[in-house]
């Protein structure tokens, strides 16, 4: 957020903000007074970044990641996943008590709310196998230089 005349604003809002290149982003704000200010916002982010100005726009030049910052990124793939993983589970403990509870109401069957079981478990595994798939990818692709 950056101070737009003594209100925290977006960053989207005040400006139009471009990748020109892989390793740069181009802030062109709205007002180009404001062009210090964003600067400023930038600086006291911990996002570990120096703002280059030119009087109308910023420009960000990100620097390569480092061996260990890759780790950190993977380390947060790896929650996020698991973060992930938990709520399919979740998921289906809750679907299974829905099924349990029908059966037990005489909305269905005993062997219908089994069948529905079996469903929610392939269910689960299918979603589970999906994070998994994606977690990994991600985790190849953050350590690729």
């Amino acid at each position: 957020r950056v101070d737009y005349y003594g209100s925290p604003t977006p960053l989207k809002q005040m400006a139009n903000v471009s990748v020109p290149e892989p390793q740069q982003i181009l802030i062109r704000p709205f007002d180009a007074q404001m062009v210090g200010e964003i600067a400023k916002a930038i600086q006291a982010s911990d996002m570990g970044l120096a703002p280059n100005t030119d009087g109308r726009v910023v420009r960000l030049n990100i620097p390569p990641l480092s061996t260990e910052r890759r780790r950190q990124l993977v380390s947060r793939v790896k929650e996020l996943a698991e973060e992930a993983r938990v709520s399919i589970r979740n998921i289906r403990r809750d679907a299974n008590k829905h099924a349990d509870q029908a059966e037990k109401d005489k909305v269905m069957g005993e062997d219908e709310r089994d069948d529905t079981k079996d469903q929610i478990q392939d269910l689960t595994k299918k979603y589970e196998g999906e994070v998994n798939d994606a977690a990994k990818e991600k985790e190849t692709e953050v350590m690729e230089e």
